[in-house]
């Protein structure tokens, strides 16, 4: 099989319509682009989003979302990724260290999601949902903040 002997599967090529070949072609005299008017003409455009020069949608509606700058400073931690660190007690500081939450956090929340197998227990700014609480304590850790 050579280059110039590869050719299109048939039917997988459209002919294009030929226009302006008479009335009885069926799109004889204006092709199909109506009468008058800027897109009847060649070369007649408009960019994308222009309403004639009516003020377009997209600046009459209201700019939408934002970006929030609590999420920055708060971090959500698996019960499973304690069991990276070695040490028994756990702060805020610690977890940056290990590079387990960003540096901007200043509280960080414990969910149930995978297994704990280590005694830990959870210093000031780290707070947990019920599940991981209940496995915390299950395995004999405990935590210092309220919540």
């Amino acid at each position: 099989m050579k280059l110039n002997s590869l050719s299109s599967a048939p039917g997988s090529r459209k002919k294009g319509k030929r226009v302006g070949r008479g009335i009885s072609a069926g799109q004889g005299k204006t092709c199909g682009r109506g009468v008058k008017g800027q897109t009847s003409r060649s070369g007649g455009y408009h960019k994308v989003g222009f309403e004639g020069g009516q003020m377009p949608i997209q600046r009459r509606l209201p700019k939408v979302g934002f970006t929030s700058k609590v999420s920055s400073e708060h971090a959500e931690l698996r019960i499973s990724e304690l069991n990276l660190i070695s040490e028994e007690i756990i702060d805020i500081n610690l977890l940056i260290k290990k590079h387990l939450v960003p540096q901007s956090t200043i509280k960080v929340k414990v969910f149930l999601s995978g297994e704990l197998t280590k005694k830990v227990q959870l210093g000031s700014g780290i707070k947990a949902t019920k599940g991981a609480r209940a496995k915390i304590e299950e395995l004999g850790g405990s935590i210092t903040d309220n919540g």
